[in-house]
């Protein structure tokens, strides 16, 4: 492999081309520090066309190509393998934005650009992009996309797909599909955009997208409600959408525990009720008219919903401040889970009016087989995503837990089956779940999922081992 080494650094310039363990461990190893794989190097190009140049010279010399934005996902589907056949293609260097529109409402940008940099490009234009997400941070919109990420937005906004208008794409032959329009009807063919986004790399290398912009909320208002179970919560959120239409932007359940590993393991972020609730919800208007109507529309629900029995109690901010100490609380909840030790994540969906029932009867059955265990269990209501998450026992090692983590998954797994929902909601497939969702889907849907892959990627080069 020295000659396609040797061509890499011609290309790309010697800087870009990363081969010593101490450079290449950070992209080795994946967000959760479980697993590390090993590369012949990780390559890092600055334009879409020094990327299509290393596919070409990938297939040349037939080496495996791993796509990589922020390593922040938690399947396995953005590290390479243990074989150390394949490159790490980084795409951080690709972090541009192109393009601002305001009155087509779209924003071009490049796939290494850092989700909260274009949030804040949005914002400077007056603009709004509503993809929303704990690693907003660091993670890139090359990832987003690839996984069809979610986040707290999704029951205004939708998807990233929903969001995504247009790509430009490197395909496994080197060539470059651009359909950067920015147009929301084109009926002229497939829609090649959406076999590209969720795919993780699969079929392609997403380096560029346009993306929908909104026009800025005039109000936003938050509330964190109290309440008994997880059906309330579902009544309080028919009550809402009621009430409130398109504005309710933010519906998240927290379980009591997820509140206790926060203030135990954050105790400078302040606890909003003075005693513990099964259950809470944070609720969010995002409103186009007016600060006042925002507030009389969500007082309004807070005031029905105590009256009907529905909720116990509710705090309402009344300043940016606490809204965003509102917020803190849930975003604070897989940091406080990863201060607490090794747990067992699921990124799961079921259909939304049957969550209570989901929850009632999986963990039972988990207390049944594993009875020392402890649910962690929040997520986007709204859209039915839950993360399902099993702790141990407090001051237990987490050791033990993950010993029984295929037994544990059987359970969680076969019961969002009986459910009819799905063990990915927004996190991907990955190398993680790749065999599990054969468990799931149809010899059909399986086999027509491998024949794209065959028909797009015939020497199997895009990130192999992924998904099919």
């Amino acid at each position: 492999m020295n000659d396609f080494l040797h061509q890499s650094r011609q290309l790309l310039g010697a800087a870009y081309v990363l081969t010593e363990a101490a450079d290449t461990e950070p992209f080795l190893t994946d967000w959760r520090r479980r697993f590390s794989g090993r590369a012949l190097a990780v390559l890092k190009p600055g334009t879409t066309e020094e990327v299509a140049a290393i596919v070409k010279l990938c297939e040349r010399y037939q080496v495996p190509i791993v796509p990589q934005g922020g390593n922040t996902g938690l399947v396995l589907g953005s590290v390479p393998d243990t074989s150390g056949n394949a490159i790490v293609l980084s795409l951080t260097r690709l972090n541009q934005i192109r393009a601002i529109d305001t009155i087509n409402n779209t924003i071009t940008v490049e796939a290494g650009c850092i989700l909260q940099h274009v949030q804040d490009a949005a914002t400077g234009a007056g603009r709004l992009f509503p993809l929303s997400l704990a690693a907003e941070g660091s993670c890139t919109l090359g990832g987003n996309l690839s996984t069809n990420a979610g986040g707290t937005g999704v029951l205004r906004y939708g998807n990233t797909r929903e969001l995504c208008l247009g790509l430009e794409v490197v395909t496994p032959q080197g060539d470059i599909w651009s359909s950067l329009r920015g147009l929301r009807k084109d009926n002229t063919g497939y829609d090649l955009r959406d076999l590209y986004i969720g795919a993780e790399g699969t079929l392609g290398i997403i380096t560029a997208a346009v993306l929908k912009l909104f026009p800025q909320p005039k109000a936003r208002m938050t509330a964190l409600a109290a309440l008994r179970s997880a059906d309330d919560a579902l009544q309080l959120l028919t009550l809402a959408q009621a009430q409130c239409g398109a504005a309710l932007t933010g519906f998240e359940l927290m379980s009591d525990l997820c509140l206790q590993l926060v203030a135990k393991h954050f105790p400078q972020i302040r606890q909003p009720f003075a005693q513990r609730h099964p259950q809470t919800v944070l609720l969010e208007l995002s409103d186009s008219e007016s600060e006042e109507h925002a507030n009389a529309m969500l007082e309004n629900v807070i005031t029905q919903a105590l009256e009907q029995g529905i909720i116990e109690d509710a705090v309402v901010a009344v300043s940016i401040a606490q809204s965003q100490a509102l917020w803190h609380l849930r975003e604070h909840i897989p940091l406080a889970q990863a201060e607490e030790g090794k747990n067992i994540k699921h990124d799961i969906s079921v259909p939304i009016s049957r969550i209570g029932e989901f929850i009632r009867e999986t963990d039972a059955l988990l207390q049944q087989s594993f009875p020392q265990v402890r649910m962690v269990t929040f997520g986007h209501l709204g859209d039915g995503n839950l993360h399902y998450n099993v702790s141990p026992a407090e001051n237990t090692p987490g050791d033990a837990l993950i010993a029984q983590q295929a037994a544990i998954n059987r359970v969680v797994y076969d019961s969002v089956d009986r459910f009819g929902g799905s063990i990915s909601a927004e996190h991907g497939v990955g190398a993680l779940k790749r065999e599990e969702i054969r468990h799931f889907k149809s010899a059909v849907e399986i086999g027509l999922m491998q024949t794209i892959k065959r028909a797009l990627d015939p020497l199997n080069l895009m990130n192999p081992g992924k998904i099919v």
